[in-house]
């Protein structure tokens, strides 16, 4: 790869992660409100699990329109990469903005009174969960905004490279060969 199409690769990779970031600022707001809400609960689920196919979708395009309907695999795999990293970082500070200035304890209030509620504490017993289940909210609680928002950072790069490889694999498309 030339330095050029590294950039090429980095610009287009940066305006998908900016809508792929989106997608997911918009799922992350339907999990908030469908902490009370289940139908906006079931949307959040539904974006996050078309974000694989509209990555897809734009590495698709990238190839056939920017590339001239090549590329490798490892150049898209490199692409996937980027588009959940960029759109990583950018949900990172939504998240953090969201956890430092706005939640105000909501989302572990809301928690707290799921796993209080008498039939959540009679399943968490019947099942020998209720302390686990207890520490899990604690631990919650001291959590801090940043430590959060660098938790979800991490979880979406490792999506990316994970399904990056089998993205990438199915859309490749390597160069005609020219053999006189």
């Amino acid at each position: 790869m030339t330095p050029a199409e590294y950039v090429q690769l980095k610009a287009f990779a940066r305006v998908d992660g900016m809508q792929v970031a989106l997608l997911w600022t918009a799922s992350f707001a339907c999990y908030i409100v469908g902490l009370k809400a289940p139908l906006c609960g079931m949307a959040a689920i539904l974006l996050m699990v078309i974000t694989p196919f509209f990555v897809a979708r734009r590495l698709r395009r990238f190839r056939d329109v920017d590339r001239g309907g090549t590329i490798s695999l490892l150049r898209g795999w490199a692409f996937v990469i980027l588009v959940f990293f960029y759109a990583g970082v950018l949900l990172a500070l939504v998240q953090y903005a969201y956890f430092a200035f706005l939640d105000q304890g909501y989302l572990i209030q809301t928690l707290h009174d799921v796993l209080t509620s008498p039939e959540a504490r009679s399943s968490l017993n019947q099942m020998g969960m209720a302390q686990a289940a207890d520490d899990s909210l604690q631990m919650l609680t001291e959590l801090r905004p940043i430590d959060y928002a660098l938790n979800q950072l991490t979880v979406n790069i490792s999506l990316g490279i994970a399904l990056g490889l089998p993205i990438a694999a199915l859309l490749r498309r390597p160069a005609a060969s020219t053999n006189g």
